[in-house]
């Protein structure tokens, strides 16, 4: 697939802010591997390839199991995933799917019996900056190298 275009190159101080922001957010604290599950199971939902390879790859790089990326999709139905974890995934399909789930408050509910008011604002700026990167991702037609 041919990308439609360089968006780096057509709004770098736009692109740079976007990834200030990231990197503002990555270093509030919420853990790693959590950070890197939930983007990678918003950007599974919204099809978005570079970022799943992206995700993916830094997911295992820190550690994280195979069993357990197999397994996302489907994170309801297996054991693998903490309290936490599932906490944070709830939201993040809340959140990336907000059209047809208006972030239903039992997915609130769930979300602060398991977060601090400081990291619910934090995880909810991660999914929604995620999100942004999956629409340019898929709107820009962004592939993974081979």
């Amino acid at each position: 697939m041919k990308n439609r275009l360089d968006y780096y190159k057509a709004s770098p101080d736009a692109i740079k802010a976007l990834g200030t922001l990231e990197v503002a957010i990555v270093k509030r604290g919420l853990e790693t591997s959590l950070s890197n599950l939930v983007k990678l199971r918003a950007s599974q939902i919204n099809g978005c390839a570079y970022c799943i390879d992206t995700h993916a790859m830094d997911a295992r790089n820190g550690g994280e199991t195979e069993r357990r990326l197999y397994a996302l999709c489907a994170w309801r139905e297996t054991p693998f995933f903490s309290v936490r974890e599932r906490a944070a995934l709830s939201w993040t399909e809340s959140l990336t799917l907000i059209s047809s789930t208006h972030a239903p408050e039992a997915d609130y509910v769930f979300l602060s019996e398991n977060f601090s008011e400081t990291e619910m604002v934090d995880l909810t700026l991660m999914i929604g900056t995620i999100n942004i990167w999956n629409r340019i991702g898929v709107g820009f037609r962004v592939s993974p190298k081979a």
